[in-house]
């Protein structure tokens, strides 16, 4: 038996690959400095993987993104970016004033950088992959290329087509459909892929491992037939490896029938690929490659049962290869230093270096390796004692009636009243909530936090930046306001942190996307709020105004699937705890006057499983959830916010979860998101348009955001458009995004002006 693992966290101990990626944005490094710095992290990472795991693959380190990387290597570069030069470029397609679209990577929180196919000219432009192995090669380690397989990368990109739904010259990007399109863009990206597949070889690779975490959605027969013919004429030119993880593969017998070398199964999310396993046997000419290790999830494995696993797994293949069930870099890198966790929950966890480890303890564990064995004991022992219950809590949730999950008031009657109470204008301006965090507030959290100044202290500083930023609000002519949340870390963390039940970290970072990081807290026990989270800095803001101010709440979806939860109880009933907490939060924002309050659900989307066959049960606790945590007062406009999802497929869900407006982005989509709403007939609730993207640094023009406004107003009724940007503001500069709202908010009013005239 081998063991192999990959994914590892490329973001460092010290988040050196964040500080490099930023340092080069700045200029404070060289791009030979940068590319030094890169290449010291894949010779730690290889270190680390050398120590625990038998294979590991090459092309675990993007400069950014692996999806732009495979978009780069086979030449997928739209023409609006020029000719190609370097790192400019690559940047550019990335975080620039055009970069790609973004999106969730299935049903994770990272966010790939969506391929553009402007045509069928693929070929294999600048071998990254070879560039990869080569590097680790030359250091000595026999690494396994790693690739994004041709069918995944074509299932994840979009066709760059002509506006169905405007006159005006403008462009937008729609998924392949149908099986002669798809057939031939596979036929035309196929050689650059055969290309790659040659020169890997040539170089000295025995195997290639080829990511194809598609074939664990829906798939035709038709699909099947394309990806069994790919796999046929690649296996040619070297082993292939073929890997999938986040759910099961949707056609076991299709799947084990692939002409390739090893197949890989994710064992953890859920226990159909098991089954299939064991009721169909697995073919003796294959290695079978068994995501055991959960790649998703900070829990400690019971090492007992997946020795118990192994042992069976090795009477079904020849050649059994034991792995992480999805790729690592979804994990903190260690939870080594975490040094003020609750009491026993510490030992309980593992992180990326833990998963590496546990890969060998298992290894070790089946040579009969003694320390090995006492350490599979000890996991079992965790496994069976139950930890941070309230059984209150639990009462809770279990009493809990139809009637909960509903408002007192239709939305046709709860609109007319809030816009009798709120008196707002045609194209109401708003934005998404958080406003920059600067140096100084970072270094001033610093210092209350590592208590260099009293708690008066850091109050007082953060009243100054409310008050800054309401200030800021009104000069620029906003119609509803925020306070900034200049209090919070990040929308879960800071939650997490006034909420029992949940424990965050100190040093356990994961990417989100490019250089943006998060700190995933981690679900424990029972979750329950122990007194009020927001409502001081709310209320604060508010009596510094005369417009309305927006209470701010992440919502119970996002802080679930935004955080590490236990697996002792469901999500579902993990869900409710946070709603009715987060209620208990509503119910004390509207006795402190507050009118609007949004609750965001960014997360919303991509918390649903891969298969559609098992979206219902996830989407009515979802909705549910959210329901019951907005049950407030018809007069109370209630708000959401989601960004970066593929709204179309599940808009009837969002629908289903009665707030009162939406915000979603609609600035890279170039008008996919828009067109979702032409077709949902019906629809009446009111939408805000991010018309900027806040992820890039480019300050937008007013004609960009005209235009995405004027492609709204075509498809639906200008009385029910709110203008927004496409997320927050908190990684911005306030010289960026003063402009930026002064360009919007003038646009908007422009706009309003016409409209009233006419």
């Amino acid at each position: 038996m081998k063991t192999l693992a990959y994914g590892f966290p490329k973001l460092g101990e010290k988040r050196e690959f964040k500080s490099l990626l930023e340092n080069f944005w700045k200029g404070k490094i060289s791009e030979q400095d940068f590319i030094d710095g890169m290449n010291s992290l894949k010779d730690w990472i290889a270190g680390l993987y050398k120590q625990c795991v038998d294979l590991f693959p090459s092309g675990d380190i993007s400069y950014y993104d692996f999806m732009l990387d495979m978009s780069i290597t086979l030449g997928a570069i739209p023409r609006r970016f020029g000719e190609y030069k370097g790192l400019e470029t690559y940047f550019q397609m990335a975080r620039g004033a055009q970069a790609l679209e973004m999106t969730k990577y299935f049903n994770t929180n990272y966010h790939y950088l969506v391929p553009e196919l402007e045509g069928k000219d693929f070929r294999l432009f600048k071998n990254i992959p070879l560039e990869e192995y080569s590097y680790l090669k030359g250091k000595g380690h026999e690494a396994l290329p790693k690739v994004i397989a041709p069918y995944t990368f074509l299932k994840l990109s979009k066709v760059l087509k002509r506006s169905s739904v405007s006159d005006l010259p403008l462009y937008e990007l729609s998924k392949l459909e149908g099986q002669k399109d798809f057939e031939e863009y596979l036929n035309a990206v196929f050689p650059a892929y055969e290309e790659l597949l040659k020169a890997l070889s040539s170089a000295g690779a025995q195997v290639v491992i080829m990511e194809d975490p598609a074939l664990c959605l829906d798939i035709q027969d038709w699909e099947w037939d394309l990806v069994h013919e790919t796999y046929a004429c690649l296996s040619k030119h070297a082993s292939v490896y073929v890997i999938t993880y986040y759910d099961s593969v949707s056609n076991y017998k299709r799947f084990v029938e692939l002409p390739v070398k090893a197949l890989g199964f994710d064992l953890v999310s859920n226990r159909e690929n098991l089954e299939n396993l064991r009721k169909e046997g697995f073919p003796e000419d294959k290695a079978l490659i068994a995501g055991i290790i959960n790649g998703r999830n900070v829990w400690r494995a019971n090492l007992r049962e997946k020795l118990n696993l192994v042992e069976e797994l090795a009477k079904l293949s020849k050649e059994l290869i034991i792995s992480n069930s999805c790729p690592l870099f979804h994990l903190p890198v260690s939870v080594e230093p975490e040094d003020s966790l609750q009491e026993g929950l510490k030992e309980r966890l593992s992180f990326a270096k833990e998963k590496l480890r546990e890969l060998h303890t298992i290894k070790k564990a089946l040579q009969g390796d003694q320390d090995a064995i006492r350490e599979v004991e000890h996991s079992e022992k965790l496994s069976t004692q139950a930890f941070g219950v309230r059984e209150e809590v639990r009462r809770r949730v279990a009493s809990l009636t139809a009637s909960d999950f509903e408002r007192d008031v239709p939305y046709a009657e709860r609109i007319r009243l809030q816009q009798d109470l709120l008196k707002l204008p045609l194209l109401p301006t708003t934005t998404i909530g958080s406003f920059p965090q600067t140096e100084e507030v970072r270094k001033t959290r610093t210092a209350y936090t590592s208590g260099k100044i009293t708690e008066e202290e850091y109050k007082d500083f953060i009243r100054k930046q409310i008050e800054h930023a309401i200030r800021v609000q009104e000069e620029i002519g906003l119609d509803v306001l925020v306070h900034g949340e200049f209090e919070r870390t990040d929308m879960v963390e800071f939650f997490a942190q006034k909420l029992e039940g949940i424990a965050v970290t100190k040093h356990g970072w994961v990417l989100s996307y490019g250089s943006r990081v998060y700190r995933p807290p981690i679900i424990y026990g029972d979750v329950y709020r122990p007194e009020p989270m927001t409502v001081e800095e709310i209320s604060y803001a508010q009596s510094l105004t005369e417009k309305p101010v927006k209470g701010m709440l992440t919502g119970p979806v996002t802080i679930l699937n935004w955080s590490f939860y236990r697996e002792d109880i469901s999500k579902r009933e993990i869900a409710y705890q946070i709603a009715l907490a987060l209620l208990e939060e509503v119910k004390d924002l509207e006795r402190a006057g507050i009118k609007i309050i949004q609750i965001d659900e960014p997360a919303f989307r991509e918390g649903a499983p891969l298969k559609r066959k098992d979206w219902q049960e996830y989407f009515d606790w979802a909705v549910k959830a959210f329901r019951l945590c907005s049950k407030a007062q018809p007069q109370t406009q209630i708000h959401t916010h989601m960004c970066y999802s593929e709204f179309n497929e599940v808009l009837d869900y969002i629908y289903q979860m009665d707030f009162d407006v939406i915000s979603i982005e609609a600035s890279r989509s170039k008008g996919e998101i828009i067109s979702a709403f032409e077709n949902f007939k019906g629809w009446d609730r009111h939408i805000g348009i991010g018309v900027y993207d806040i992820h890039s640094p480019a300050i937008p023009t007013k004609e960009q955001m005209r235009t995405v406004l004027e492609r709204s107003m075509k498809v639906l009724p200008v009385e029910i458009l709110w203008v927004n940007p496409d997320c927050g503001l908190k990684t911005r500069r306030w010289e960026e995004v003063v402009p930026s709202l002064k360009n919007m908010v003038e646009t908007a009013q422009e706009l309003r002006k016409e409209l009233v005239q006419a």
